[in-house]
């Protein structure tokens, strides 16, 4: 890790577009980021197979996180597949301690050729993601919607890494709004660093090094559950007596809300909250009506987002309050 140097101050929108366009998206997790998530899951992986179909194994630390824990975790297969755009590539794999000398290192690693390139949308990685139970790895931010939708069509379990911009995609909030899926259990809130070998910015030609940039609003997704999902957030303000600080939408019969924290525990009304409500989502506690509902109901205000006195106010999502 001597060679990776840190880009800073480059924005979260620069880089997705730069990866959209060049389709590159070879951001590497960090391991530190793996750990702080992954161990929230350990009943979840024992006795599963477990599948990287969007990771290069030779760099990848989802690999390196699920081999060095691989007994810990008491996993019964773990699969990786490499990419390569014009040629076949290979899968590895890992079943258990193969040359008995009591550890699961690199000796037990089998590696098995593939016909087609590796590609998560193959003929050959579909069969290999039928058999796997849990699919965790950082997908194509370019092909988010497309590689969610194949996860939901296989009816598989995971956890992937997104940007938090995916909440807004029509296609993906449904799930998020009917519980198929929620964001956890390390919400980032704000930046991640992830590793780019080829940024084409900074790498030279004959010269590929390893380099980190820095993205913001990414997050967790997954199917499943959790302690933590099942917590009451708790509300500590009130709307009666303080209507002032809750002011209504032009546009929409709705409360504002710009912190989750200030959601008012005596409103059973709609309320717009920010999107980083979900981080605190209790389905038990709230309801999602809908993200942007006023658009479909308000065909007039499609392309822009809610006002309030005039002013439009960045994308809220639609809930409320189920105990009240």
């Amino acid at each position: 890790m001597s060679e990776l140097k840190t880009i800073k101050k480059k924005s979260h929108n620069t880089n997705l577009h730069k990866a959209n366009r060049a389709k590159n998206d070879e951001f590497y997790t960090q391991l530190s980021d793996i750990e702080k998530e992954l161990h929230h899951y350990k009943n979840h992986f024992k006795d599963k197979i477990i599948f990287c179909n969007c990771d290069d194994p030779q760099e990848s630390h989802f690999w390196k996180y699920f081999q060095m824990n691989f007994e810990y975790l008491g996993i019964k297969k773990l699969i990786a597949t490499h990419y390569e755009t014009e040629k076949p590539s290979y899968k590895l794999e890992i079943i258990g301690d193969r040359n008995e000398d009591g550890r699961i290192n690199m000796l037990d690693i089998i590696t098995t050729p593939l016909k087609q390139n590796g590609d998560f949308r193959s003929p050959e990685c579909i069969e290999i993601l039928k058999e796997a139970d849990i699919i965790v790895t950082n997908p194509p931010f370019s092909l988010f919607r497309e590689y969610v939708a194949q996860l939901f069509e296989h009816e598989k379990k995971f956890v992937i890494i997104g940007s938090q911009n995916a909440i807004t995609y029509k296609e993906f909030f449904k799930h998020i709004k009917e519980n198929r899926v929620w964001l956890w259990y390390w919400f980032t809130g704000g930046a991640a660093h992830f590793i780019n070998k080829y940024y084409e910015d900074y790498a030279t030609a004959g010269n590929h090094k390893a380099w980190m940039i820095r993205v913001s609003w990414v997050t967790w997704f997954t199917n499943l559950d959790t302690k933590k999902r099942h917590e009451d957030l708790i509300l500590y303000k009130t709307y009666l007596g303080n209507e002032n600080e809750y002011p209504k939408y032009d546009n929409y019969d709705a409360i504002n809300v710009n912190k989750t924290k200030d959601i008012p525990m005596d409103y059973s009304g709609a309320i717009w909250a920010p999107i980083t409500f979900l981080d605190k989502y209790n389905p038990e506690q709230f309801e999602i009506l809908w993200l942007d509902d006023h658009r479909l109901m308000y065909p007039e205000w499609r392309w822009r987002w809610p006002d309030i006195d005039g002013k439009s106010i960045y994308r809220r999502i639609i809930i409320r309050n189920k105990k009240l």
